[in-house]
């Protein structure tokens, strides 16, 4: 099947036709039965993935390639459409990102995250470029290229494994933090390397990115808390709008702050980062509807790169790709981990595991397709020499940060967090939350008067092994019990607030400084 771009919309490629005879419905039925399966095959390579230790990137870039040029035979070499659905795709994957991430773990992270998302970076850039430039031969234009490109951590990587790998709340925060704010300045500075005129003077460069980053951030505070408040105070008629509701007000401030001439990936990411932290209603259908959308995401990227890719055409690639990515996980990334930590107290321990956590996935082949769709001389062999970069050292990074973090004596068993939901009840003026007591909380054991709820708040309902029953002050409450607790508008916050603190510090909560209320 050959695609061609029908034309093009102030730089952005109109929707894709498809040659030959128009689409019908057959053809269509077609294509949703190779969709599916393909969706199918990817669910399954999941499986495969968690018992096997290969990170799912590989995969999908894998199925990409089996189903392209070298392998089924489908021609697919549209860089414009794919820079566009890559560009999509982390939208998708960054508000998933942000959605996730817990305020409090990455809040005092934010100076060490923001230090490395730009002196790291620009430390990155220049330590990786000279040697493209001086050991590989390239020209600095295209250096310059490979070094922005590949400095970029990429968020679905780093929230994927740092998913399986129990780290402390600093180093995860900090990894979560740097991996969300440093495709901002990544992607102007590769739009500035891939431009056909003579690069800005450095300091005009410079304040270039300074002004979209606050640009993207204001907007993406903005619109992050105008619909975090409004979620909260509309009550929508079905649950099902809400999930709904929240992408669509992330997907606006990647809009808003492109449209602002601001980092729209900066935008999206901040306001989903809101979003996830606000207490909205129903919040575990929209997490699972995010994280449902991620996988996605993921998926169709991973797949559609693998098949812009000539697998045949990479052996002349391999070596350059090898000595640079050599160059930035050995020198460039610790060096710009030591330089930009030097301010804050971090022990060596962590410094050496941020600099072998900094993994590269799909953002830096996506970034790779901006010089190719600028027509930049030699830009295919950038696209493949970081292509063959990103196979190999997430092969290498990947599976080896577990086993790292336990010799660094880094992981730290996370403390079992309740499950809450909330619902609105708009007539009622009130709240209804749904609690379940997982392993290893600290509620177990603990009377339901212990919990010393605000006035206005009381627990109404006990699930126990499938039987409901309306508790009494001195019920002890029992992991795998499931709670309905009433409170009103003044205190639902509250509320939550203490009920997570006895999840996590039992009964003596309040004496620990957790009373939440």
């Amino acid at each position: 099947m050959k695609f061609r771009s029908a034309g093009t919309l102030r730089g952005v490629p109109a929707t894709p036709v498809r040659k030959g005879r128009p689409l019908t419905v057959h053809h269509l039925n077609e294509l949703l039965l190779i969709c599916s399966l393909v969706l199918l095959i990817a669910v399954a390579a999941v499986r495969v993935s968690s018992r096997s230790g290969l990170p799912t990137l590989l995969i999908y870039l894998g199925m990409g390639v089996a189903i392209g040029t070298d392998g089924i035979g489908v021609t697919f070499n549209d860089a414009e459409l794919t820079q566009v659905i890559g560009y999509a795709a982390l939208v998708v994957i960054l508000a998933e990102g942000g959605l996730g991430t817990k305020w409090s773990e990455i809040k005092p992270a934010l100076p060490t995250a923001a230090a490395l998302s730009t002196v790291g970076v620009a430390v990155s850039v220049g330590l990786t470029a000279a040697a493209a430039r001086y050991v590989v031969g390239l020209d600095w234009q295209q250096a310059l290229i490979i070094g922005a490109v590949v400095s970029s951590t990429d968020a679905a990587a780093v929230f994927s494994v740092l998913r399986k790998v129990p780290l402390p709340k600093r180093l995860t925060g900090t990894l979560e933090a740097e991996s969300g704010f440093n495709d901002a300045p990544v992607v102007i500075l590769v739009l500035a390397f891939s431009s056909r005129g003579p690069v800005e003077s450095w300091y005009i460069l410079i304040g270039e990115i300074v002004l979209e980053l606050a640009i993207g951030a204001a907007v993406g505070l903005a619109i992050g808390w105008l619909g975090a408040y409004g979620l909260r105070h509309v009550a929508l008629p079905a649950s099902g709008l809400y999930p709904i509701a929240v992408t669509a007000i992330a997907v606006t401030a990647y809009a808003g702050g492109a449209l602002a001439h601001g980092s729209g990936f900066l935008a999206v990411y901040l306001a989903s980062l809101l979003l996830g932290n606000a207490r909205l209603p129903h919040w575990p259908a929209t997490r699972g509807f995010a994280e449902g959308l991620g996988w996605i995401a993921q998926i169709g990227m991973f797949i559609l790169l693998g098949l812009l890719v000539t697998p045949h055409e990479l052996g002349d690639d391999i070596w350059p790709a090898l000595v640079v990515g050599l160059m930035l996980t050995v020198v460039a990334r610790p060096v710009s981990v030591l330089l930009s930590t030097a301010p804050f107290r971090m022990p060596w321990r962590e410094k050496a595991l941020l600099s072998w956590a900094g993994l590269r996935g799909a953002v830096p082949i996506v970034l790779a397709t901006i010089p190719m769709v600028n027509d930049v001389p030699g830009s295919r062999r950038i696209f493949n020499i970081v292509f063959v970069l990103v196979i190999v050292y997430t092969l290498v990074q990947g599976p080896t940060l577990p086993w790292l973090a336990t010799r660094l004596r880094l992981e730290e068993p996370e403390p079992a967090d309740l499950g809450i939901e909330s619902a609105p009840l708009e007539r009622l003026r009130g709240h209804l939350l749904s609690v379940s007591i997982p392993q290893g909380s600290r509620m177990h054991g603990v009377e339901v008067g212990e919990l010393r709820l605000p006035t206005g708040a009381a627990v109404t309902l006990v699930v126990r092994d499938g039987t409901s029953f309306v508790p009494l002050p001195s019920t002890v409450l029992r992991r795998g019990d499931e709670l309905l607790v009433v409170a009103t508008d003044p205190v639902r916050d509250a509320a939550e607030r203490r009920l997570r603190a006895v999840g996590q510090g039992g009964k003596l909560a309040g004496w620990l400084g957790m009373g939440g209320g």
